[in-house]
């Protein structure tokens, strides 16, 4: 904004130099002159206005729309709130900040939440000790300012779709009477989903720049715990597989697979091979999208990438479960402990190419996996196998405006409420030699292609002072999926 205000004030002081030096000067010329210097100053944009203005003649509905999503299986009650106030309540004082895989203690919980605080970054634990847990949600839950809302990656993909009044969505997950209150009134929940407990999941925010002791977050974002006993054994699933049979979708969409992190491994294992059973009797004709979330178990990451994925043809990931992935699978770039700021475009393309090479679909592979939909805060990537999905451009640019309108609580984006992060040159691989791109804000989705995938990039307006952070990554698959489209095998 301040290169057009150095513009309005050169303009100023070139036509008063103007009209003071030359009062020979006939004043037709003048004013001509004036009014098309002020209608180019008019015309001049800001970076953010050219890409909403480029995205709103991308973003078209697909030719073929979806009519009935069922979406299954994590679902609950969310308590968001200050991360830092709710500690200080709790008597915990800032200190070192330390990864923990499983929280046993309020200990674990300040040092996971100053370690994850300190790199800005999204991550999701579960609370083993279930009398603590429910004194710290209570505490929570009555703080004052506490907000809940609708929760889980099930129910708030269906949330979000369910805005869409052609669309007829049905959610099954452990559904209690605060979380039915919530849902939409477009969102159908079978009997067999309700129970007389809701599951409440603690989410602690922080913003950009807030301090807590020698900690100071570098962006916005959250750090989400429970003890949550029925989605944690996905209670649900064979429920959401059974009940496909009535309802008749074009799409299903799957998540909550992480939330068995908190049970021991043989029970994780053994519920792993019934989930993968369960989703094998899904019919192949109905397209199945993998919402992943935060993980901690290398092992358990491994085998969803090998027994799951190449069930679903559609899986969404942010960056901190796309390093993850690779680390656990033995990726590309599977050395890198951690991203330095906004997440390397060439690093991150090649990740998203070897997951489809790989674990994707070919005339050898008996996969199913064709798309995946990346997104981080400053920008998103929509890659797929040639030939199986269509109107991409649309689908990623409308998961980035998804992002801006959500973190900022607005109908539409308000240029003055966002900015560009993205990168504005960036490389498409740091392993082969592929091309250099600029970014032109006027065609902000970029495209190129390798082997046989498409890759579709564009940046995000990161919003300036976000109002909640939580389930962003949700509202943008949802998103990209409501915008995309399947071709006919």
């Amino acid at each position: 904004m301040w290169q057009r205000s150095v513009c309005v004030g050169l303009v100023a002081l070139a036509l008063g130099y103007l009209c003071l030096l030359g009062p020979e000067l006939p004043h037709s010329p003048l004013r001509h002159l004036s009014a098309s210097l002020l209608g180019g100053l008019r015309r001049v944009r800001s970076l953010e206005e050219r890409v909403v203005a480029a995205w709103q003649a991308a973003i078209v509905r697909p030719a073929r729309r979806w009519a009935r999503v069922a979406v299954g299986v994590n679902a609950c009650v969310d308590v968001v709130l200050s991360g830092v106030k709710l500690l200080e309540t709790l008597g915990l004082e800032p200190g070192d900040g330390k990864n923990h895989a499983v929280l046993n203690s309020r200990q674990d919980l300040k040092e996971a939440f100053a370690h994850f605080m300190e790199k800005g970054a999204a991550a999701e634990r579960f609370f083993s000790d279930a009398e603590s847990f429910h004194h710290i949600a209570r505490t929570a839950s009555e703080f004052p300012g506490a907000q809940l809302y609708v929760g889980g990656n099930a129910a708030l993909i269906g949330q979000k779709l369910a805005t869409n009044p052609d669309l007829k969505i049905l959610l099954c997950g452990p559904v209690g009477p605060k979380l039915h209150e919530l849902l939409d009134d477009n969102v159908v929940v079978p009997p067999e989903s309700m129970q007389e407990r809701d599951e409440f999941h603690l989410i602690l925010e922080y913003q950009a720049g807030e301090e807590w002791g020698q900690v100071r977050a570098p962006n916005a974002n959250r750090f989400i715990f429970s003890h949550d006993l029925s989605n944690g054994a996905l209670n649900m699933l064979e429920a959401f597989v059974s009940s496909l049979d009535e309802f008749h979708p074009d799409l299903v969409v799957l998540s909550g697979l992480h939330m068995m992190e908190g049970q021991s491994k043989e029970m994780r294992q053994r519920r792993l091979m019934e989930a993968v059973a369960s989703i094998s009797d899904i019919p192949t004709d109905i397209p199945i999208h993998l919402e992943l979330a935060s993980m901690t178990d290398q092992d358990f990451m491994s085998n969803i990438v090998h027994q799951v994925f190449p069930l679903v043809n559609s899986i969404g990931l942010n960056e901190q479960e796309l390093l993850f992935l690779t680390q656990s699978a033995s990726g590309p770039h599977a050395s890198l402990t951690s991203w330095r700021g906004v997440p390397d475009v060439g690093v991150v393309s090649d990740i998203l190419f070897w997951i489809l090479k790989e674990h994707g679909k070919t005339a050898e592979r008996a996969s199913d996996l064709t798309r995946i939909h990346f997104h981080t805060l400053a920008y998103h990537i929509l890659v797929t196998v040639d030939g199986y999905w269509g109107n991409q451009v649309a689908a990623v640019a409308a998961g980035a405006r998804a992002a801006g309108t959500q973190a900022c609580a607005t109908e539409t984006i308000d240029t003055s409420k966002v900015f560009l992060k993205a990168p504005l040159e960036f490389v498409t691989s740091q392993i082969e030699a592929l091309s250099k791109i600029s970014l032109n804000p006027d065609e902000p989705v970029v495209h190129w292609h390798r082997e046989g995938i498409s890759f579709h990039f564009t940046p995000v307006l990161v919003c300036k002072d976000p109002v909640r952070t939580v389930g962003l990554g949700d509202a943008i698959s949802a998103e990209g999926l409501l915008y995309s489209e399947v071709h006919p095998q």
